[in-house]
C-alpha cells in the first residue's frame, strides 16, 4: 500500500500491523484490475481469513485476536482503503460474531466459536426483493412432520454469502408467527446462490440472490430477531462507515499519485508541474483534511459501540437484572445515535471528496481503465444503505427530547397495507 497507510496503522498494536499490513499491501496491488474486469475478491478474502480478520473480535483465550471496537474499527478502515468491498463482504459475519459474544445461550456460543475459530464464515441475507412487509418476511420457516425445520424463500442483498459457508438470514416462523434469524448452511440441497448484483458501486461484494427451497435449518441456530444483541443496527451501519472512511483515504491517495505523475499542465495554471501548482495543492490538502475528519468521526463512534457491547455483556451475566437491561438498552440506543451522526457527516463528506478530487486532474482522469470513478460510485452505493435522511430525524429527536431511536426496523411494503406478492 502507500504512504497514507502509515497513519492508518499508527494506532494499531504492533502484532496487528505485522499480521495485516503485508496482506493489505498485496491486496491493494490488484484492486483496480479486479474492478475493471469484475473479478470477485475470493483470493483476497482468503488472505484475510488466513490472517485472522474474521476472528478479530473473539477473545484471545478462545482463539481470536481480542480487538475492542475502536481498534477493530481502525483495522477495518485500513482494509477498506485497500479494497472497499472486503469489509462489506464480512459485514454479516462480524454481526454473527457479536451475537456469539453476547448471546446468553452458552451452547450456541460454544458451537459457533468453534466453527468460527475453525475457519468458517457467514454472509448476510436479510432483505427480500419483493413479498415482504415492514413487519414480516415472506421467507418462511416451517417444520416437517418429523420436526425437521426447513426454510423457503428468496433473498437479495446477500452480501458476502457467495464467499461463505453459512448465511445469516431472516424468516417468518409459522409455528408461533415470529420473525427469526436462521443460520443456514449453504452447501446443501435447497440452496442456490447467484452472483447477480447489478449495482454501479461495490460491485465485488457478491451481493446477489439466494433462493431457499426447503433447505434444512438446525433448531439451535434459530433465534427471534428481537432477542439479538440490541446494538445490531448500529453495528451494521458502523461497518459501512468504516468502508466510507477507507474509500476517502484511498481516493485522496490515488488522486495525489496521479497529480505527482502528471507532466501535462494548463497554460493558465500556476506552475510547470501539477504537483507544484498552489491551487491543486490546496484542493488535495482540503480533501485530505476531509478524509482525516471522516476517519476521526467514524473511530469516535466506535467508542459507543464498545460501550454497548460491554453493557450487553453485563446483562448477559445477569439477564433478570432490570437495571442492567435498561443500561444495555440505553447504550445500544446511544450507539445508534453516534453512528447516525457519523453517517450524516461522512455521507456528504465522502461523496463530495470523491467528486471534487477530479478537479485536480483533467479529462484523462475519467478513463475507465484508471477506475478513479469507483471511489465515488462505491461511496454513493454504501451511502444508499439505511438512508441518512431518516437518521438525521432520529438525531434531532434525541437532541430535542432525549428520545432513543427505534431499536429494530424493517423494509418492505407498509405493514398496514395488504402484503405484496412476489
Amino acid at each position: 500500500m502507500t504512504d497514507f497507510t502509515d497513519t492508518l496503522f499508527s494506532r494499531l498494536p504492533d502484532d496487528i500491523v505485522e499480521r495485516f499490513r503485508p496482506v493489505l499491501e498485496r491486496i491493494s496491488l490488484g484492486t483496480v484490475d479486479r474492478e475493471v474486469n469484475r473479478v470477485l475478491p475470493a483470493a483476497e478474502l482468503a488472505l484475510l481469513r488466513e490472517a485472522g480478520l474474521p476472528l478479530a473480535r473473539l477473545p484471545r483465550e478462545e482463539g481470536g485476536l481480542g480487538l475492542d471496537w475502536p481498534t477493530f474499527g481502525r483495522l477495518l478502515i485500513a482494509v477498506a482503503a485497500a479494497d472497499s468491498n472486503l469489509p462489506q463482504i464480512l459485514r454479516g459475519h462480524i454481526a454473527l460474531v457479536e451475537q456469539v459474544l453476547t448471546v446468553p445461550d452458552a451452547a450456541f456460543r460454544r458451537r459457533w466459536t468453534d466453527r468460527i475459530v475453525g475457519g468458517e464464515i457467514a454472509g448476510n441475507s436479510w432483505s427480500e426483493p419483493s413479498g415482504s412487509t415492514t413487519a414480516r418476511s415472506s421467507t418462511e420457516l416451517v417444520a416437517d412432520p418429523d420436526g425437521t425445520l426447513r426454510i423457503t424463500g428468496r433473498k437479495f442483498y446477500t452480501t458476502g454469502s457467495i464467499f461463505a459457508e453459512w448465511t445469516d438470514t431472516v424468516a417468518h416462523r409459522l409455528s408461533d408467527d415470529t420473525e427469526v434469524t436462521a443460520l443456514v448452511r449453504l452447501d446443501q440441497p435447497g440452496v442456490e446462490v447467484r452472483d447477480d448484483w447489478d449495482g454501479f458501486g461495490q460491485k465485488l461484494t457478491g451481493t446477489g440472490t439466494i433462493v431457499f427451497d426447503g433447505a434444512v435449518v438446525e433448531p439451535g441456530d434459530v433465534l427471534p430477531v428481537a432477542e439479538r444483541f440490541g446494538y445490531q443496527t448500529a453495528l451494521y451501519q458502523f461497518l459501512l462507515l468504516a468502508v466510507l472512511a477507507g474509500v476517502a483515504h484511498a481516493a485522496v491517495e490515488d488522486f495525489a499519485r496521479a497529480v505527482r505523475e502528471r507532466s501535462r499542465v494548463f497554460s493558465h495554471g500556476n506552475a510547470a508541474l501539477a504537483r507544484d501548482d498552489s491551487q491543486i495543492q490546496a484542493l488535495i490538502g482540503e480533501q485530505a483534511a476531509s478524509a482525516f475528519a471522516v476517519e476521526a468521526t467514524v473511530v469516535a463512534s466506535a467508542d459507543a459501540l464498545e460501550e454497548a457491547y460491554r453493557a450487553a455483556l453485563a446483562w448477559r451475566e445477569a439477564p433478570g437484572d432490570e437495571r442492567r437491561a435498561e443500561a444495555a438498552r440505553r447504550a445500544a440506543g446511544f450507539a445508534e445515535i453516534r453512528t447516525a451522526q457519523a453517517q450524516s457527516f461522512a455521507t456528504a463528506a465522502v461523496q463530495q471528496l470523491t467528486s471534487r478530487l477530479f478537479d485536480a486532474l483533467a479529462a484523462s482522469a475519467t478513463s475507465t481503465a484508471k477506475a478513479l470513478d469507483r471511489h465515488w460510485r462505491n461511496a454513493r452505493t454504501v451511502s444508499s444503505h439505511n438512508p441518512v435522511l431518516f437518521k438525521n430525524r432520529w438525531v434531532g429527536e434525541w437532541v430535542l427530547s432525549d428520545a432513543l431511536p427505534q431499536p429494530l426496523w424493517g423494509i418492505g411494503v407498509d405493514a398496514t397495507r395488504a402484503p405484496a406478492t412476489s
